[in-house]
């Protein structure tokens, strides 16, 4: 099988976020370039996660063009691949559709609450766009500029990237996470994200792989 490695770390990843609630369905998508060449692992179209295996993960070019695996790749190719176009530290990419994140997407804000949160603002807003489309593509790249690793779509769901697919999987994580306590501390009365002094503090640290 071509370019198993990457095709079994999509495969793990994608039934780690079923796992955590994180994707329903056969909604969401997850994506990672090949380290050799310049090709990119992604989930396939309409097809249960669940019973899955690594060979019919399927592979398309850097502009999505589709070249190995059984089944049409996710019809959010255009949004991973203009990502990792456009962002040569992003190798891996997870779109969701999580719940929180979701409806936080139509806040137009999200803060974080606790410190490990903090690695993952400013949390962009897109409006809502097609899904599938170059133009959201497009919105995404542009909401996440140059160092974003996460962005809320309207009425759609989030979007995060990461060096590895550790780091994808940690921005999508606490960024529903973010989105989770958000809600629930509005909900209940006692919402106050983390002051921009402290967020800023933090952010330090794990740049400099001090955090606690």
């Amino acid at each position: 099988m071509k370019y198993e490695n990457t095709r079994k770390i999509v495969l793990d990843a994608i039934l780690d976020a079923v796992d955590m609630g994180l994707i329903h369905g056969t909604s969401g998508n997850i994506a990672m370039r090949d380290d050799k060449e310049d090709v990119v692992a992604i989930t396939p179209s309409g097809i249960s996660y669940k019973g899955m295996t690594a060979d019919q993960i399927a592979i398309v070019d850097m502009n999505g063009k589709w070249l190995d695996g059984p089944f049409k790749p996710s019809s959010e190719v255009p949004m991973h691949t203009a990502v990792m176009r456009a962002r040569k530290d992003v190798k891996a990419t997870v779109h969701t559709h999580g719940m929180f994140a979701t409806i936080a997407a139509m806040s137009g804000e999200l803060l974080p609450i606790t410190p490990p949160q903090a690695e993952f603002v400013p949390v962009g807003i897109v409006p809502f766009t097609m899904p599938g489309s170059n133009d959201v593509a497009d919105k995404v790249v542009e909401a996440l500029g140059e160092e974003g690793r996460a962005v809320l779509i309207k009425n759609h769901g989030m979007f995060c990237c990461g060096k590895d697919m550790k780091a994808a999987m940690a921005a999508t994580i606490y960024t529903e996470e973010m989105a989770q306590t958000t809600y629930y501390a509005k909900v209940a009365g006692v919402y106050q994200p983390m002051p921009e002094e402290a967020v800023k503090k933090m952010k330090e640290l794990i740049a400099a792989d001090q955090a606690v």
